[in-house]
């Protein structure tokens, strides 16, 4: 076997790596590290290697026996260190890795100084460093995806800097120990944007906060909202200047209104409330108490009667005079619409439905028309959109229109994600409308060909339970994706504005209106940057055909009755 040893010890010696030589140590000191290297009178000198009892060794250079210039350590705990040293310590240039954390950048006598770069578990900071801790400029991404970029002193954000957060937000300002305190900028994901005061990273103090759709508020901001004196501007024209709270108009105010009308006097969660003064565009003087919006007693202080209480009194001669007017068919093809506006809130549901059923009499020659709208500041003079009423009005439609006539319905209101039609009046509590139960009110109108188009978010739900072979439906938006335009100062849908006010007044051809009407939909959406909202259709071509018959019977009847005229005119003689 002799003479294999050799040949075995090389093999050892290949297996150690960065391991201990097995070569006598040139020196021990006194903490049992045993030294491989020049050792100059007595002391350790050049380049060298210790090797500790726990397993720690370092390998480099070596000055009047300490660590000094370029080295590697590696700790009995997984620490490595390589870069340069001075006086035993890390000194200079160089990479610390351990266990959970690796830093690259400058040292000074043991600690992070000057310029660098750390990754500690998830966290990331890159820029200056003094005494182990952020210090200077620099970046610090946190775990959750948040960063701050600017002046950092004791290991925190301290000076002028900007935070950001994974949704988008973004704060701008001076920070004092990693909050923002004093004057500064707070832009939102959605494209809000608020320069003044803060304190801790809250709104505080005096500022002006404007939103994405134009409208701007001005005064005291406390605790992240303006609570205390100040001014809204909004953008359909109205003006509020006055108490606030949280947002809300609140104590003694003045409101003009985009119509023209002037309230002076208390309010109380954006409603007038206590003493004040109406001033009607027309100008009537209102005077008197106020309850949450309502005038309840007279500047004599005499009791008034409640209008919703007179409102619903009205509600069912309204409806039974609107369902009065439908005619009974004519023989020929006669087209009926059904039209609804859901949520009272906002005049923009109201304005729309009345333009569609408008446009279904003077350009479709809509003969029986119902319209069912919810409304604020009517009432005591428009049909409420109730499940209720919509049924009632189904009834009518299938028992004065004949099995040749076509029906045209339009719904228009907000959506919820579970597919229900919002249906709200103001002080009422009116049930929303899920697809089945609107597929169960328009069941009397079955054996009748239809066109459903209903505007609101996540509308494509409602089609799973409204097609059939007799049912042609146009939604705003996918079943799972928001639609856009419900503002009360708009005049129309997204939607609504592509497919009535632009494309159906350049072809009476429903797919095609439908096609114009997508892509003009996707084309706003684009340019404003929101997610498409993928309008959908259900088209059987029964129901086209049926349509384009309508259409063509029109026409037809049009140049009789143009060519009557003229017959009967004295230039025809």
């Amino acid at each position: 076997m002799r003479p294999f040893v050799p040949f075995a010890l090389i093999l050892l010696l290949a297996a150690c790596g960065d391991g201990e030589s097995l070569s006598p140590p040139d020196a021990r000191l006194p903490d049992g590290g045993r030294y491989r290297g020049d050792v100059v009178d007595g002391l350790l000198q050049g380049e060298g290697r210790i090797d500790y009892p726990n397993g720690s060794w370092y390998a480099g250079h070596f000055s009047n026996g300490q660590l000094d210039g370029q080295g590697e350590w590696h700790g009995s705990n997984g620490e490595v260190y390589i870069g340069q040293f001075q006086q035993g310590l890390f000194h200079g240039q160089g990479k610390l890795t351990t266990a959970t954390s690796s830093y690259s950048g400058g040292f000074k006598l043991g600690r992070r100084d000057g310029e660098g770069t750390l990754r500690d578990g998830a966290q990331h900071y890159s820029g200056q460093f003094k005494d182990d801790q952020y210090s200077g400029a620099g970046k610090l991404v946190l775990a959750d995806g948040s960063q701050y970029q600017g002046q950092f002193a004791k290991g925190k954000p301290n000076g002028e800097g900007v935070r950001s957060d994974t949704s988008g937000n973004q704060f701008s300002g001076r920070f004092v120990d990693g909050e923002l305190n004093g004057t500064g900028t707070f832009s939102s994901a959605e494209g809000d944007q608020y320069i003044g005061d803060f304190k801790a990273n809250r709104l505080e103090g005096r500022g002006r906060y404007e939103n994405v759709d134009g409208d701007v508020w001005i005064g005291e901001f406390k605790d992240g909202s303006l609570t205390g004196p100040g001014e809204l501007f909004a953008v359909d024209g109205s003006h509020y200047k006055g108490g606030f709270r949280e947002w809300r108009f609140a104590g003694k105010g003045r409101l003009q209104l985009a119509d023209g009308s002037v309230y002076t006097g208390g309010f109380e969660n954006d409603a007038y409330q206590g003493s004040g003064r109406l001033v009607l565009p027309d100008g009537k003087v209102e005077d008197g108490h106020w309850i949450n919006g309502l005038r309840v007693r007279d500047e004599k202080g005499r009791l008034l009667p409640d209008p919703l209480e007179q409102a619903l009194l009205n509600q069912g001669a309204l409806l039974e005079q609107e369902l009065a007017r439908v005619p009974a068919s004519s023989g020929s093809i006669d087209l009926y619409s059904l039209t609804l506006a859901g949520d009272g809130n906002q005049s923009v549901f109201m304005r729309e439905a009345d333009y569609v059923s408008d446009m279904l009499k003077t350009r479709f020659g809509a003969v029986g028309q119902i319209t069912l709208v919810n409304h604020r500041d009517h009432l005591a003079d428009r049909v409420m959109a109730t499940r209720e009423n919509l049924a009632r009005s189904a009834r009518r439609l299938a028992e004065r229109s004949g099995p040749d006539d076509l029906v045209f319905i339009y719904l228009t209101s907000h959506g919820s994600h579970e597919h229900e039609l919002v249906l709200d009046q103001p002080r009422l509590q009116l049930a929303d409308l899920p697809a089945d139960e609107l597929a169960a009110a328009l069941a009397p109108l079955k054996e009748r060909d239809k066109v459903i188009v209903i505007s609101a978010c996540y509308s494509g739900g409602y089609i799973e339970a409204l097609k059939d072979d007799r049912t042609l439906i146009m939604t705003a938006s996918r079943a799972d994706r928001v639609s856009f335009g419900c503002s009360e100062e708009a005049d129309f849908t997204y939607f609504g504005d592509a497919l009535f006010a632009q494309a159906l007044n350049q072809t009476d051809d429903l797919l095609q209106a439908f096609e114009l009407a997508r892509a003009h939909v996707a084309q706003r959406e684009q340019a404003e940057d929101f997610e498409a909202s993928e309008p959908q259709i259900w088209a059987p071509k029964g129901v086209v055909a049926h349509w384009q018959k309508l259409r063509q019977q029109q026409a037809r009847k049009a140049l009789q009755s143009n060519a009557a005229v003229e017959e009967k005119s004295p230039a025809s003689r």
